[in-house]
């Protein structure tokens, strides 16, 4: 496994994005299916870079874009740190996603099987870029909430985007999680069993919010633990047959 930064310009700002790609001492040989990995409210921090490597482990390259890129740092990291809701705005997440994805298309390292996946304001991100770009093969959110509402100029909330959806999706939440809540959940199910769009939904017994987050208060192990070899299991059903 290799990892390392690229950047990206869009809309006329430089965008970091952190890459790890599968090593070929373990077997691996290019081209790769490809995953981009959403941030949390954390940005690309240690959690989001761990995630990409173990995607890379096992056979993907994958790509996490810095969806902070057109804030000043001293907004990022002042006292108390804005919420991502206040400085993000959902047109300029699609265009930071479709930059990440016309990036992908254009590597000779990469195949045409491209899958998201996010974490917490992350999972909201990937259900946007579903809805956003159809060159996804496989979606799968952690925990997303705000799918209701519209962030900056966003003019449609992601949820009542969700007739655009054109791929799979898996979708992970936790039971005591209060957004997305269970009433939630079974909103969004409803809404995509009348759209008959193809989705599987876990729900992880007294998990809160972000218990994937190992660097967080809210981890929980059996839940990190349960989840993630079933989105590799549903990675390697829709983007490596």
């Amino acid at each position: 496994m290799a990892s390392f930064w690229e950047k990206l310009t869009v809309d006329g700002s430089e965008m970091d994005m952190y890459a790890s790609v599968p090593s070929s001492s373990a077997g691996f040989s290019a081209p790769f299916p490809a995953v981009v990995v959403a941030q949390h409210g954390g940005g690309v921090d240690e959690f989001i870079r761990t995630i990409c490597d173990r995607l890379a482990a096992e056979g993907y390259a994958a790509v996490a874009p810095n969806l902070y890129h057109r804030i000043p740092d001293d907004v990022m990291n002042g006292d108390p740190r804005p919420r991502p809701w206040d400085v993000l705005s959902d047109p300029s997440i699609v265009a930071d996603i479709n930059a990440t994805v016309d990036w992908l298309q254009n590597h000779d390292a990469v195949t045409d099987r491209i899958g998201v996946t996010g974490f917490c304001m992350g999972g909201r991100v990937a259900w946007l870029a579903a809805v956003s770009n159809p060159h996804f093969s496989a979606v799968a959110p952690y925990y997303g909430g705000n799918l209701l509402v519209t962030w900056g100029e966003g003019e449609t909330p992601p949820f009542e985007l969700a007739a655009n959806i054109d791929c799979p999706m898996l979708f992970h939440f936790g039971e005591v999680d209060e957004n997305p809540s269970q009433e939630d959940m079974r909103r969004f199910d409803e809404e995509l069993n009348r759209l008959d769009k193809a989705h599987q939904f876990y729900v992880y017994r007294d998990a809160d919010h972000a218990f994937m987050d190992f660097t967080g208060p809210r981890y929980q192990k059996e839940a990190a633990d349960r989840s993630w070899p079933r989105t590799l299991e549903f990675f390697g059903q829709h983007l490596k047959s």
